[in-house]
């Protein structure tokens, strides 16, 4: 579990008897941090996500958080090496501990090519939404669905391969709506821990009575293929725009033509995008037609990014 934990010096802390010494900061969010550390017994670098805990709420997030990675061995699932509590007077900090990946994420990779003018192949998109979908199987397999899938929160491995990050969204696969009430407070939820541009429709305007499934992930992963595609999410500028992001969901994507892509990414495309969610497919069927549509094994080394 991790919960053994101090401040040695300045700037090392033990973590499941092992020392760590920290190196720079990589980044924040709203209530959470993350540093790059380095591993004194093995030279290893990791990323330490501290996550302020307020009140009995937030350390129950966190450990969920910690749980959801823990169910999973998976090469396209960011594993977990130690989760621990710290106290800090009346206030706690979650620290969980990840691999640290240089290469950061998906988007920072579509960002460095849209400075130089490029894009990604259709080779590397096959690819990296392959290993994508792979990932989203073995969550959807354990009955959860992912809820915020976004370039962001996927890292990109030393080979290029794609690691779901970020398990702290993640519910039930399956949640059945029965009543206003429970509508409103998903709706809320999903506003809360759902990134609008990456949210499908079907969580802006919950329905009363309705079933919503993990093909809520099959939605972003439209958004995140035409990220891949197009230098940036579909509804991205939407949003950047101060435009109803609820009301363009609503509508049939028009994903415009491009000669860098075939007929069948587009067509696979399309599919993602239905805005009702009971035609959308699941994940086993992308990943067939995906399985089907990667180039031949001898060229495989020219797919990676």
């Amino acid at each position: 579990m991790g919960h053994a934990l101090c401040v040695c010096s300045r700037g090392t802390v033990i973590i499941d008897n092992k020392r760590y010494l920290f190196i720079q900061k990589l980044g924040e969010g709203g209530f959470s941090y993350v540093d790059l550390v380095e591993g004194l017994h093995d030279g290893h670098f990791y990323a330490l996500k501290r996550i302020l805990c307020h009140e009995q709420q937030d350390r129950e997030e966190a450990q969920r958080e910690a749980d959801m990675h823990r169910l999973f061995n998976h090469p396209n699932i960011l594993r977990l090496v130690a989760y621990c509590l710290r106290e800090r007077g009346a206030k706690h900090e979650a620290w969980l501990l990840l691999p640290f990946f240089k290469r950061g994420t998906l988007w920072n990779e579509i960002e460095r090519l849209k400075d130089k003018g490029n894009f990604l192949t259709e080779d590397q998109i096959l690819w990296l939404l392959l290993g994508i979908c792979r990932g989203l199987e073995a969550i959807h397999a354990k009955g959860y669905a992912h809820r915020d899938l976004k370039p962001t929160n996927i890292l990109l491995g030393d080979e290029g391969q794609p690691v779901l990050m970020d398990l702290g969204s993640m519910n039930q696969a399956c949640i059945n709506v029965e009543g206003s009430r429970q509508a409103l407070t998903l709706q809320d939820w999903a506003a809360q821990r759902c990134t609008i541009s990456y949210r499908a429709p079907e969580l802006f305007s919950v329905q009363s009575h309705c079933v919503i499934d993990e093909r809520t992930d099959v939605w972003s992963l439209g958004c995140v293929l035409y990220a891949m595609m197009f230098g940036e999410g579909p509804y991205d500028m939407v949003f950047q725009k101060g435009d109803s992001v609820a009301l363009a969901v609503q509508n049939q994507l028009s994903i415009p033509q491009s000669p860098r892509h075939s007929s069948a990414l587009r067509q696979l495309l399309a599919s993602m995008m239905i805005v009702d969610p009971h035609q959308r497919p699941h994940i086993p069927l992308l990943l067939s037609q995906l399985e089907a549509l990667q180039p031949p094994a001898p060229g495989q080394h020219t797919t990676q990014i």
